[in-house]
C-alpha cells in the first residue's frame, strides 16, 4: 500500500538525507545520516548508503543497484555523475569518478582508494585498500590488476548505460506517483 509507505530514509546525529527530487530511491533502500545525492540518481532495493561516519556525496545521473552498499570512514566519500554500479558491489572507496562503471559484486575496500574517470571494475574484482585506478582502466580479478585501457566504445557503451537507468528511475518514481494517487 503506497499510501502507508514505510521510509527508509532516516536522520543520525544531527544530519539528515539530502535527497534531489529528481532522484529516485527505492522504498526498500536504506539512506542515513550525512549523504547527498544528485538529480536523476536511483538507488535500488535492498541498498545501503551509511552516511554515519563520513559524508557521502552521489552525483547526478548516478545508479546504485539492488543489494550495494556505500560507507566511508571519517574521511568521506564522492561517487560521481553518470557512475553505475551493478547489484551486489561493496563500495568503500574515497572517491569514485565520474562515467565508472563499476560490475555486478565488486568490492572497493577502503583507505585511500580512487578509481579514475571512465574506468570499468569488472564483476567480481576486488581492489585492495588504498587502490589508485587511473582514469580508462580496466581491472579485473581478485585482486584486482589492470587489463587494459577502456575503449571509446565502452565509453559510449557506458553512457547508455548510465542513461537507461535514469530513465528506469523516471518511470518508477511516476508509477510510485500513480499508485499513491490512485490509493488516496
Amino acid at each position: 500500500n503506497y499510501s502507508t509507505r514505510i521510509s527508509m530514509i532516516r536522520s543520525w546525529n544531527g544530519y539528515t538525507p539530502n535527497i534531489h527530487p529528481d532522484a529516485f530511491i527505492s522504498e526498500f533502500a536504506y539512506v542515513v545520516g550525512n549523504v547527498e545525492i544528485g538529480p536523476g540518481s536511483s538507488v535500488w532495493p535492498g541498498t545501503v548508503i551509511r552516511g554515519d561516519v563520513g559524508k557521502i556525496v552521489i552525483g547526478k545521473n548516478t545508479c546504485i543497484q539492488d543489494n550495494s552498499t556505500v560507507h566511508s570512514d571519517g574521511r568521506g566519500a564522492v561517487i560521481g555523475d553518470n557512475v553505475v554500479m551493478g547489484h551486489r558491489v561493496l563500495c568503500h572507496a574515497d572517491k569514485v569518478g565520474d562515467s565508472v562503471v563499476i560490475g555486478n559484486g565488486a568490492v572497493l575496500n577502503g583507505g585511500t582508494t580512487e578509481v579514475g574517470d571512465f574506468s570499468l571494475i569488472a564483476s567480481g574484482a576486488v581492489l585492495r585498500e588504498n587502490a589508485k585506478v587511473p582514469p580508462y582502466t580496466f581491472m579485473v580479478g581478485v585482486p584486482a590488476e589492470v587489463k587494459g585501457m577502456v575503449s571509446e566504445d565502452q565509453v559510449s557503451r557506458f553512457k547508455l548505460n548510465a542513461e537507461h537507468y535514469v530513465e528506469l528511475g523516471q518511470q518508477y518514481k511516476a508509477e510510485e506517483k500513480l499508485n499513491s494517487q490512485t490509493e488516496a
